[in-house]
């Protein structure tokens, strides 16, 4: 009987930990790239993305435990890209996740995360050398929760219920000949949650609220490929830090405002599919090299996305 607890904590452990990776990506692309959508164009599609993890950090301390099994997490992203001009674009996410684990009792759980809301503005484009251009992006971005899900009890939680404000800069150089480098960081505020109980205990402190001030997020992204013709593909590197908030305790579960840093690499491929016009097929691939208070995550996600251009359709 006293197996049932420390393996129940250990399943809340490593579904929390995955959800703290995989939370706060499902945004990426579109907002941190380059790619700006023309006017009276609509760029949108589904996503979807498959995450395990079987290894992961207390701490800095980076730990296997066999009572947990294998962590996974899916979900699949709607999202869609509208070209208001040809430097404006707005953007919506909504994705759709679910937990599960290869060991222990509990049950992963299922439902809508968090709408992403973004605004996105191309303020600069010039010559830069005779072989490309420079260009530099600002995005302003938002994410609300869905649905009343629980956030103090990740294995049953789909987020972190907390309101994000972030904003955006990216830099990019496009060659003439179709090569890119992109630069790109953003700082998001994040709002207080509130949890289901009157107290909580983290950073060695007993607070009696059920009130949890979330600590702000930093991270960039470096990126280098190649895009032409609705062919693109890439490689990166992505590192984030959270400002603030505890570790794991040893041998203890986390908790929603812990410390969750990461660095990760990974890679993009779109390919327009022959004979379907507007119609392209993506895949990415990332994985955590190093962390904090996260699982050493792999996954690979996998989409059709379709480019529908309303101002023709409007002349017709």
């Amino acid at each position: 009987m006293k197996t049932g607890p420390r393996r129940s904590q250990w399943q809340m452990l490593a579904s929390s930990l995955f959800l703290a990776l995989v939370c706060a990506p499902l945004y990426a692309q579109t907002i941190q790239d380059q790619i700006m959508i023309p006017r009276k164009t609509l760029f949108t599609g589904t996503v979807y993305s498959y995450d395990s993890w079987d290894q992961y950090w207390e701490g800095t301390l980076k730990r296997i435990n066999g009572n947990i099994g294998t962590v996974t997490t899916q979900s699949v992203t709607w999202s869609g890209n509208y070209g208001i001009t040809d430097r404006l674009n707005v953007i919506a996410m909504v994705p759709y996740a679910w937990t599960d684990t290869s060991q222990g009792v509990l049950h992963g759980q299922k439902g809508f995360q968090d709408l992403t809301l973004a605004a996105k503005f191309n303020f600069l484009e010039i010559p830069f050398t005779k072989g490309g251009r420079l260009r530099a992006i600002a995005v302003l971005s938002g994410g609300i929760p869905l649905t009343d899900y629980n956030p103090d009890f990740q294995p049953l939680s789909i987020g972190f219920a907390s309101k994000q404000i972030a904003t955006r800069l990216t830099l990019n150089f496009q060659a003439n000949r179709g090569w890119f480098l992109n630069g790109s960081t953003a700082y998001t505020w994040r709002a207080n949650v509130t949890l289901d109980r009157p107290y909580y205990f983290t950073e060695n402190q007993l607070f009696l609220s059920n009130e949890v001030a979330m600590p702000n997020v930093f991270d960039y992204v470096v990126a280098a490929g190649y895009l032409k013709n609705g062919l693109m593909a890439q490689g990166s590197f992505w590192q984030q830090r959270t400002l603030g908030g505890g570790d794991i305790r040893r041998q203890d579960i986390p908790f929603v405002s812990n410390r969750m840093n990461f660095s990760k690499v990974g890679g993009l491929v779109m390919y327009p599919l022959p004979k379907l016009s507007g119609l392209a097929f993506r895949v990415t691939f990332g994985y955590t090299v190093d962390g904090r208070n996260v699982g050493q995550s792999t996954t690979i996600s996998t989409g059709l996305m379709y480019t529908l251009h309303l101002e023709k359709s409007s002349r017709k």
